[in-house]
């Protein structure tokens, strides 16, 4: 991370000259933390009248710059010697004790850079990224237009009340355009007045009438409330905390669950955080949430930016926005009274960082609640085997929804054996599901059909010379986007134009699209049922968070026949006018080398199919598959569930792999493969690994040139009870130095093995 560069001119900061500060003989030293790739804080003088605590945040000189830290530690001791001095400290809330012990515990664990733990919490803006666009309104001034037009007309009868609107809401209002307004502006009949910043989110009310909860559900809920471990405001006993896992089938009303939790959290003056996997999901949680609580919470992702992002870092410091709904970069907020953490989705991939300082957002919730003294939920239909195991053992709490809310039934899964059903070739829909979605659209019930691949064809080759398109900085094929007419690569976002020659023989119309993405089954849908209104939902479609809002919602109202979408309409989503899933190719997962291929395969098509049915009508699902004999196929059909966990479970202990074992990876890359190979070779040369510990590799990662940098990977597996942090810090420090262009990657408790 590139430091802060700050500036005289910066308005977030209070400064003094460093040559207006006296002297002091005793003054205290500061250990400050810099949100640097560094391990250790620097020692800074602290001049006499300044004062300091720990976890302030200060500007300090860093070479020949000003950068800032954070003060991790405060001792005694002689301002003499070569200690340079801290220049000022930030007009900033500080950091809190418990998030200084959650960076220093997640650099312990992952054995990143202690600096580069503190970066992902300590997000200062760049400079004139704190200014903010004024919010102006407009009302009436009482004096007559110098002429009478009917558009005129209209607006000075909104604006006869003397009420302050903004120009846009004038505008609507009374059915005009912008410049009919900015002419009676210019005019003198409209005043301008400067409005109080936007609030970044309205005070929940957790007595805002809403639906009452089934007896199951309000058990739960009970459940939940009984974690939280600050008192009631009547006096009862509070709860003892810890890790509750809400685990209730699709559609069995678990939002609403954790959502009194919230309630109860707000009641007794404590703050909540809700975790969730991706930015798509918030939308529609919103409004959810909004249903609840008569208004949104503040939401914290990557799309929010600029001054709403600082405004709502300092009501989670004063403790003034009682709940966060956010990504898993919420997790780093200074919330100043934490009393409840929930994690939606649990077992999402989503929630695993891979760049960086590798870490799962999910396990340092938990971690970061039991340093907050806060209850933690991790809610889920298809939980982690890592929180179910913990569930078994008592680590933690298990609260279980069994049934769709209202009685509602699960859908129906019936398998279609790709084997014995005639597909005309270039076509991808059976002819069972093409009739069941000809039934479905019928009746006026909407169908799905679930993909997860993106784009129009994963492979583009030449018919003439066998020529592949290939991405020129990773070892995958690009990916064709027929919407946008480009060949794309999916790990480094390459992008090129297709092409009409072959660029390696040059012959014309010989280039073929080879396998389907979602647009290809949107096309061949469009041409089955051409009179059929078809979305397309994937998360690479252009017009991002706004028009993936939009659409959901057309969706979600009854505003299509047909949705062909990726994974993203897997997660959370309720369609309550959608009947029929289709699971186009359901073995697509269990091919992978991945030794949680079987769990995510299960989690996906599980979460998938629970879309049918939600509403009043009952639900089916079609899965095609040329293994219906598979477990996880057979267990999805089945329905038993838990017949797929405890097999899973008893596999994944028979081979000692998490959670009954420990993994770390080291990904060696360099821009050169031989430099690569060569520090991984002699990376395991020096392994030595100790009794219950095995080191497996160097070995070319699947993907072995991603974004211009070839890849090795070592594998450590190790028995539960073995320290492997300790044993990787020895093995680093015995091991070579990376130089020139090698770097060394470490993920503990890799979710990725590509």
């Amino acid at each position: 991370m590139t430091p802060a560069r700050i500036g005289a001119a910066s308005p977030i900061f209070r400064f003094r000259s460093p040559k207006a500060l006296p002297r002091a003989m005793n003054a205290a030293i500061a250990d400050v933390l810099i949100p640097l790739a560094l391990d250790t804080a620097y020692s800074y003088a602290v001049p006499a009248g300044l004062d300091l605590a720990e976890g302030d945040v200060v500007q300090i000189p860093l070479g020949p710059r000003e950068t800032v830290g954070v003060v991790w530690s405060l001792r005694e001791g002689a301002s003499g010697g070569n200690l340079r001095r801290v220049t000022a400290k930030i007009a900033d809330e500080g950091m809190p004790p418990p998030l200084r012990r959650l960076v220093d515990w997640i650099a312990r664990y992952t054995l990143a850079p202690k600096g580069s733990a503190l970066a992902m919490a300590l997000r200062l803006p760049e400079e004139g990224s704190r200014t903010e666009v004024a919010r102006i309104g407009v009302r009436a001034t009482g004096m007559p237009p110098s002429r009478m037009t009917p558009a005129r007309a209209k607006v000075l009868a909104v604006a006869a009340d003397g009420a302050v609107r903004g120009k846009r809401a004038l505008g609507l209002e009374a059915g005009v355009s912008a410049s009919v307004v900015d002419g009676l502006i210019d005019d003198g009949v409209l005043e301008t007045v400067a409005l109080a910043p936007e609030r970044v989110a309205e005070p929940p009310d957790p007595d805002h009438p809403h639906a009452t909860l089934s007896e199951p559900q309000a058990d739960a809920a009970r459940a939940l409330v009984a974690t939280l471990t600050v008192p009631p405001r009547d006096g009862g006993p509070a709860g003892d905390g810890g890790v509750t896992l809400l685990e209730g089938v699709t559609g069995s009303g678990k939002t609403e669950v954790y959502f009194e939790a919230v309630a109860e959290a707000v009641r007794r003056g404590v703050q909540s955080l809700v975790l969730m996997p991706e930015i798509a999901l918030t939308a529609q949680f919103l409004d959810r949430f909004a249903a609840r609580f008569g208004a949104r919470p503040a939401a914290w992702h990557s799309g929010i930016g600029g001054r709403r992002r600082e405004r709502i870092r300092a009501g989670v410091a004063a403790g003034e926005i009682p709940v966060v709904v956010g990504a898993r970069s919420a997790l780093f907020l200074p919330f100043r009274r934490l009393g409840l953490i929930v994690v939606d989705e649990e077992h999402e991939a989503a929630y695993k960082q891979e760049d960086g300082v590798c870490y799962h957002a999910r396990d340092m919730a938990v971690v970061r609640a039991k340093l907050e003294n806060a209850a933690a939920v991790l809610a889920s239909a298809t939980p982690s085997i890592e929180t179910r195991v913990n569930a078994a053992r008592g680590r933690y709490r298990r609260v279980v929804l069994p049934e769709r809310f209202g009685g509602r039934r699960l859908p129906e899964i019936q398998p279609i054996d790709m084997r014995r059903e005639a597909i005309p070739r270039g076509r991808y829909l059976s002819p069972t599901l093409s009739a069941a979605i000809a039934e479905t659209n019928a009746r006026g019930e909407q169908a799905l059909l679930f993909l997860n691949r993106r784009g129009y064809a994963p492979l583009t080759l030449c018919r003439a010379c066998g020529h592949r398109y290939q991405c020129p900085n990773c070892s995958t094929w690009l990916v064709e986007h027929r919407f946008r007419r480009a060949l794309v690569c999916h790990h480094c976002g390459h992008a090129e134009r297709r092409p009409e020659a072959c660029a390696a023989c040059g012959t014309f119309d010989n280039l073929t699209a080879c396998g389907p993405g979602v647009e290809r089954i949107a096309e061949e849908v469009a041409a089955t049922f051409p009179d059929r209104r078809v979305i397309v939902l994937s998360s690479d479609f252009p017009g991002g968070a706004e028009r993936l809002r939009a659409e959901l919602q057309t969706v979600a109202e009854g505003g299509c026949d047909i949705v062909v979408g990726t994974q993203l309409v897997a997660k959370g989503h309720n369609f309550p006018h959608l009947t029929l899933v289709g699971v186009l190719d359901a073995d697509i997962g269990l091919a992978s080398g991945d030794p949680r291929a079987a769990e995510r395969t299960f989690q996906l098509l599980q979460q998938v199919t629970g879309r049918a049915g939600r509403g009043e009508k009952p639900g089916r699902a079609l899965v095609q598959t040329y293994q219906p004999e598979h477990p996880v196929i057979a267990a999805l059909i089945s329905g038993d569930a838990e017949r797929f966990y405890e097999e899973e479970i008893a596999a994944r202990e028979l081979a000692g792999l998490p959670p009954f074992g420990r993994l770390a990876a080291l990904i060696v890359s360099a821009a050169e493969r031989e430099a690569a190979e060569t520090h991984g070779r002699a990376l395991a040369q020096v392994a030595n690994p100790p009794p219950g510990v095995m080191v497996l590799g160097p070995a070319e990662a699947p993907l072995a040139l991603v974004r211009g940098r070839h890849r090795f990977r070592l594998l450590v597996k190790a028995e539960r009870e073995v320290d492997v942090q300790s044993y990787l810090r020895d093995w680093l420090a015995r091991g070579p130095k990376p130089r020139g262009s090698v770097r060394v990657g470490i993920d503990v408790d890799p979710q990725s093995f590509l």
